[in-house]
C-alpha cells in the first residue's frame, strides 16, 4: 500500500486504470497513440466500448482521431463514447466543453488496503465454480435481460487472472453477487449488485468482505472497485468498510448522443 500511496497521484490512476482493462477486457483493442479504444459486439457496457485518452499531454489531431474513433464505433453499432479519467487531460475536456458534448455518469474510482480490512469478521462464502450458476447469479440481481447472457458469459470466460466468482443465495434464489479479480497486489471488485427487494439486509457487506478475504489470501494486498457517484448507499457501505476515493471518472459523448 505503501508503494502506491508513494506513486504520483496520475501514476495511481494509472496503475488502477491497467488493472481495469484487464479485469474486464474488451472483445476488440485497438490503440491511436495514447487513446484505447475498446469495442464489444456482446455487452453493452460503456466501460467496454469506450475511448480511454491515456495521457494528458496527448492532443495532437484531435478531430481527426475523433473522426476515426467514431467510424470504429459505427462500425460495432455502437454510439461514440469517451471514458474520461484524470489521464483525458484539460486540451481534451476543453475540445469537448467547446462543442457542448454531453457529460454523464460520472464514477469513484476508492481503493483500501486489505491489512486493515474486516475480513476475519465474516462468515465467508466459498467462490462459485461455476461460471454458469455466477452469470444467472449477476443477471437477476442486476435486474438484467437474459439476453446478454452469452456476451457476458464470453466476457467472464475471457479474464486471464484469477477470478472469484461470488452469490449469496436465500431461498434457493441469488440475492447478492459480486466478482473479484486478482491481479498481483491488486483485488478488483466489480459486478457488486444485491437484488432490490434484499437490500439492507447485510448481504452487501458479507459479499465484499468474503471476496477482499480470498483475495488476502492469495497475496492481494490492496482492494479497489468502481461505484457511480449517485449511488449513495454502494458509496456508504464502502465508507464503512474502509474505502476511500482515489479519482473519479466520467463519460462524454457528441450533442444529442447516447448516454
Amino acid at each position: 500500500m505503501s508503494e502506491l500511496l508513494n506513486t504520483s497521484p496520475l501514476g495511481v490512476v494509472r496503475r488502477f486504470e491497467a488493472a481495469g482493462f484487464r479485469a474486464w477486457p474488451a472483445a476488440s483493442v485497438h490503440y491511436d497513440r495514447t487513446w484505447i479504444i475498446r469495442l464489444t459486439a456482446g455487452h453493452p457496457a460503456k466501460r467496454l466500448n469506450s475511448v480511454n485518452p491515456l495521457d494528458p499531454g496527448d492532443i495532437l489531431d484531435i478531430d481527426g482521431r475523433i473522426e476515426r474513433a467514431a467510424r470504429r464505433f459505427e462500425a460495432y453499432g455502437r454510439p461514440l463514447v469517451f471514458r474520461m479519467s484524470p489521464l483525458a487531460g484539460e486540451g481534451l475536456t476543453k475540445r469537448f466543453d467547446d462543442d457542448n458534448w454531453d457529460r454523464f455518469s460520472e464514477s469513484l474510482v476508492m481503493m483500501m488496503p486489505l491489512n486493515v480490512a474486516a475480513v476475519d469478521e465474516v462468515v465467508p462464502l466459498i467462490p462459485l465454480k461455476d461460471v454458469g450458476r455466477y452469470i444467472s447469479a449477476t443477471i437477476r440481481t442486476h435486474e438484467r435481460d437474459a439476453s446478454v447472457r452469452p456476451g457476458l458469459t464470453e466476457l467472464v470466460d475471457s479474464i486471464e487472472a484469477e477470478t472469484g466468482l461470488f452469490a449469496v443465495d436465500a431461498g434457493g434464489e441469488a440475492v447478492a453477487s459480486a466478482l473479484c479479480v486478482h491481479d498481483g497486489q491488486l483485488a478488483g471488485l466489480f459486478e457488486i449488485a444485491t437484488l432490490a427487494a434484499e437490500r439492507g439486509k447485510g448481504h452487501g457487506r458479507r459479499i465484499v468482505l468474503s471476496a477482499m478475504r480470498w483475495a488476502r489470501a492469495r497475496g492481494a494486498r490492496i482492494a479497489w472497485l468502481q461505484v457511480e457517484a449517485d449511488n449513495e448507499a454502494a458509496i456508504a457501505l464502502y465508507h464503512s468498510l474502509g474505502f476511500t476515493e482515489a479519482y473519479r471518472y466520467h463519460y462524454r459523448c457528441p450533442p444529442g448522443g447516447e448516454n
